[in-house]
């Protein structure tokens, strides 16, 4: 009952919008489009992929004669198997991305098409000019639309650290000194965070930005010395020595594919992630019954200045092929899914809380805001001081063989120092920038 209410919201809210917004234009609104088969991939969580085939299902209805062929799985391996199909030109015709894949997928502006070349479906002045430029291609078309924007912030199982008779913590200080207490009261096996190879370098770029006063890259060079490396290092591993977090040789032995599917996060031994602040619903319903899951706060004493280090970036997109053989029936469906009422509502904010001001407004309207991504996006956007360079996400940085993973796992299985990550992380940021 509960759902079938849920549902209902939305949809009076789609059409009290639809009487608001003229969010369709004409050209999709007319019965003139070919029938046809589009192809749509993305990837997500189990309630982005229900939202979404849902989505699709309606627009079929909406306009019979096209055909939505859907392609969705985890993120594990998506990356890699997308990078083929750019490259021998068999992608879908509407694709999910991240803002890297334009600089990594389409450096010659000829794996996405330019959406201005279909503004007369997709209503491209529902977005802030400022997010649009961030995914303009190297000869300045449109590659993609910004669907959400999004950083990271901590979460805490808030009943583990009840557990321990002390409060979430609000800054390292209090992140530190709750590393201590979980180990004397609760066991070796506690820790009040858990982070992964990418994480320890998210929170590695916050300490550092922080301290520095400067992006760790910028307009595609490597702001951070060597040594100014090695401190970040350095950091992250006094987290480890302190009992703060557990090494990568732990969570390794976990055999989990992700946190979210750990039993240790699930049953509160490990009491904390660094997450995407549109991604958290996941790590809500994986928690054991009776456990809770709270937004934290951005912290501000990672150096004396007071800064928060925090960045923020697209945090996905939609685009269209450029080998797609219908493109304006592909702009259609991203119009639909983007901005109209209809599609909109029943997207919510499944891919975080929507840049599109059609969407934000039947969304908003109809409660359709999770509480928990909202004051998470809130704090997010307040504490951001920096944008982030898509080289930061470059697949040979971030991918599974790439440079995050082997400087933060081999310093955490101790094969080398932090003087050698350091060298190693340089090298491979310039290489990315250079490449």
């Amino acid at each position: 009952m509960k759902n079938a209410k849920k549902f209902m919201s939305l949809g009076l809210a789609a059409m009290m919008a639809a009487s608001m917004i003229g969010a369709v234009p004409a050209a999709a609104e007319e019965a003139d489009y070919e029938e046809c088969t589009i192809k749509f991939a993305w990837w997500g969580g189990d309630s982005r992929h229900e939202a979404t085939q849902n989505a699709v299902n309606a627009f079929m209805e909406k306009y019979p004669g096209i055909n939505v062929e859907v392609n969705f799985g985890a993120w594990s391996d998506w990356e890699s198997a997308r990078a083929l199909e750019f490259q021998s030109g068999t992608a879908a015709d509407v694709n999910q991305i991240n803002l890297s894949w334009i600089n990594e997928f389409d450096s010659n502006a000829d794996v996405f098409m330019d959406l201005n070349e279909v503004a007369d479906i997709i209503d491209l002045s529902q977005w802030e000019q400022v997010n649009m430029d961030m995914m303009k291609d190297s000869a300045g078309g449109q590659a993609g639309i910004p669907v959400s924007m999004t950083g990271r912030i901590f979460y805490w199982d808030k009943t583990t650290f009840e557990e321990a008779g002390i409060e979430v913590p609000t800054s390292l200080a209090e992140l530190r000194e709750a590393g201590h207490v979980f180990q004397e009261k609760l066991g070796d096996d506690y820790y009040p965070l858990a982070l992964g190879e990418f994480d320890r370098c998210i929170l590695m770029t916050f300490y550092l930005q922080a301290k520095y006063g400067k992006a760790i890259i910028a307009d595609r060079t490597v702001q951070m010395t060597e040594e100014e490396l090695k401190d970040g290092l350095d950091f992250i591993m006094s987290l480890e020595e302190d009992h703060v977090i557990p090494s990568i040789v732990t969570i390794d032995g976990d055999a989990a594919d992700s946190l979210d599917q750990n039993p240790k996060f699930i049953e509160g031994k490990y009491a904390g992630i660094l997450e995407w602040d549109s991604a958290p619903l996941k790590y809500v319903n994986a928690l054991a019954e009776g456990r809770e899951l709270v937004v934290g706060e951005e912290f501000t004493d990672w150096a004396d200045t007071g800064a928060t280090g925090v960045f923020t970036k697209v945090s996905l997109g939609f685009a269209i092929s450029s080998t797609t053989e219908h493109p304006k029936e592909s702009a259609m469906l991203i119009q639909y899914l983007c901005n109209d009422p209809e599609g909109a509502a029943i997207m919510a904010s499944e891919r975080g809380i929507p840049e599109s001001k059609a969407a934000y407004e039947v969304v908003d309207a109809a409660g359709g805001i999770d509480p928990t991504i909202a004051e998470a996006h809130e704090k997010v956007m307040a504490a951001s001081e920096f944008a982030e360079d898509p080289i930061f996400e470059s697949n040979d940085l971030k991918g599974s063989e790439g440079a995050y993973n082997y400087v933060f796992g081999g310093l955490s299985y101790d094969e080398f120092d932090t003087e050698e990550g350091a060298a190693e992380l340089y090298d491979a940021m310039v290489d990315a920038c250079e490449g």
